[in-house]
């Protein structure tokens, strides 16, 4: 069967060079005559794994070297209690931007270590079409960090500008939107992902601390959650995923020889662009997020009728544009175009759409 366009929002479709790539080495890695999900995590085949994904990844983000790079396991969700575990003994307090459903969990989730505050958030009518404006943050100077999520999938709204936090330290849920455009690292605390987006399979969180950041971890922290404890062991505490992190090695050599972060974003963003045009032009379909808080990842998009629905998805996956329904709390339609999406699956999907409007609008 032919490969179809998969508009997952995760796990989601990943460069078919690194799946074709994996599937050779999957019996014999390089002659050693086992998988990679065969080798132990402390032999000499693994850490060599490890040690370029590492570098490729810091290469790739420029990541200065005072920060710290982690392979863990738990995904957002589970740094959704980790980052406060870890950050917020600091001073008992920490702010949250609230952009969509994903910074609203991670908030309720920090509230169990400490006193979590709301510095912002663009909420209306229980919905989110934009990021909240700048000057509407009230940032405690005496936080011990402020988090936000700088792409919320569910509601398609993405952070283009890095927040100016002053001195409080700048913590980013970057699962959806990491490695989609260059980023100054250095502007953040802290930087956490899952990988199933846009770096390799689930099963993997990628961590990237700075250092002044680590040794304040709560008393109740458990020790294989400690980002201090982790980090002296270069992700080794414990057996870290280590098929997850060869595969996210493989995604970080192919976004190298593409041409890196530059050369990816202005390929997203011309996908991106395709679908929104369409989009724009349409009395058919429709997109209500603010054009400047418009995702490049996560387009969700709503029929005028929607009884027609469940056929407009029905044609979809006949076509071979799959995983295109809404998160069902809001309904509707989700194109998710990370980054080995390629543009003839976006162009596929708008000319089913200008077909499927021809006939039903």
């Amino acid at each position: 069967m032919p490969r179809v366009f998969n508009f997952s929002p995760g796990p989601a479709t990943l460069p078919e060079p690194v799946l074709r790539q994996a599937a050779e080495e999957m019996l014999d890695w390089h002659g050693s005559g086992m998988s990679v999900m065969e080798m132990s995590h402390r032999g000499k085949e693994f850490m060599g794994i490890y040690a370029e994904a590492e570098a490729l990844l810091r290469e790739l983000m420029g990541i200065p070297a005072h920060y710290k790079v982690l392979f863990l396991q738990g995904g957002a969700i589970g740094q959704n209690a980790i980052v406060p575990m870890n950050l917020i003994g600091r001073t008992g307090r920490a702010d949250y931007v609230i952009s969509g459903d994903w910074s609203r969990k991670s908030a309720k989730e920090a509230a169990q270590y400490g006193t979590v505050r709301i510095a912002a958030s663009s909420e209306q009518d229980g919905r989110f079409r934009s990021v909240p404006a700048p000057d509407s943050w009230k940032i405690d100077p005496g936080a011990a960090y402020v988090h936000l999520c700088s792409n919320e999938t569910i509601g398609g709204v993405e952070f283009f500008d890095t927040p100016d936090t002053g001195a409080v330290p700048l913590v980013a849920d970057m699962s959806s939107d990491i490695l989609s455009r260059p980023i100054d690292v250095s502007r953040y605390g802290l930087i956490y992902a899952g990988a199933q987006k846009n770096m390799g399979p689930s099963g993997l969180t990628v961590v990237i601390v700075r250092e002044d950041l680590l040794g304040h971890a709560l008393p109740i922290t458990p020790t294989v959650f400690n980002y201090q404890i982790q980090a002296a062991s270069e992700s080794m505490y414990n057996t870290p995923p280590t098929f997850g992190i060869y595969i996210a090695g493989l995604v970080y050599r192919h976004v190298k020889a593409l041409g890196g972060l530059g050369v990816v974003e202005r390929m997203n963003r011309e996908k991106a662009a395709l679908l929104y045009d369409f989009l724009d032009a349409s009395a058919f379909f429709s997109n209500p997020i603010e054009p400047g808080s418009r995702s490049i990842m996560n387009v969700p998009f709503w029929l005028r009728d929607s009884t027609l629905d469940a056929k407009f998805l029905q044609g979809a996956d006949a076509r071979g544009l799959v995983q295109l329904k809404g998160h069902r709390s809001v309904g509707g339609m989700r194109a998710s175009l990370y980054n080995a999406m390629p543009i003839d699956g976006v162009r596929a999907l708008v000319a089913y759409m200008r077909e499927f409007e021809a006939e039903h609008g």
